[in-house]
């Protein structure tokens, strides 16, 4: 994946490291070779992201698409997302939710505040996989401003 001729970065914060390992798995598995920089809490996400000063700055020059659940241990996901987006270093950046969460408000917020797809992880680990192997294959394709 590539957005100007550089190399995409995926951010992947992801606290449930089975799910963070099936992700990453099917990613490979659909031809993705991208870098996956995965983090398991959103503090340490957003210092990447953001920088630690928060300034958005230490995203420029930089090509991420973020992979974010909405659950997660310090913050949730929507706090991140609403960073991100509001931040003009960053507001471009895709971003991918992948979350349990089914709840058509929930979802309603997260595109209002400017995801870009929102996919729901079945509780099933089949389906769950399902997903997650169109999810890499979606990814494959995927243009990167």
């Amino acid at each position: 994946m590539k957005a100007l001729g550089k190399e995409v970065t995926i951010v992947m914060v992801e606290d449930d490291e089975g799910h963070a390992r099936l992700i990453e798995k099917n990613i490979r598995r659909a031809g993705v070779h991208n870098e996956i920089i995965p983090f398991a809490d959103g503090t340490s996400a957003l210092d990447f992201i953001l920088g630690t000063d928060r300034s958005g700055e230490a995203a420029i020059g930089r090509y991420l698409l973020i992979l974010l659940d909405l659950n997660l241990p310090d913050m949730t996901g929507i706090d991140i997302l609403e960073r991100v987006k509001t931040n003009p270093h960053t507001k471009h950046l895709p971003v991918v939710i992948l979350t349990t969460t089914d709840d058509e408000a929930e979802i309603k917020r997260c595109y209002d505040l400017g995801a870009n797809v929102y996919i729901t992880k079945p509780v099933e680990y089949e389906s769950f996989a399902n997903a997650i192997r169109q999810l890499g294959l979606f990814f494959a394709v995927l243009q990167v401003p």
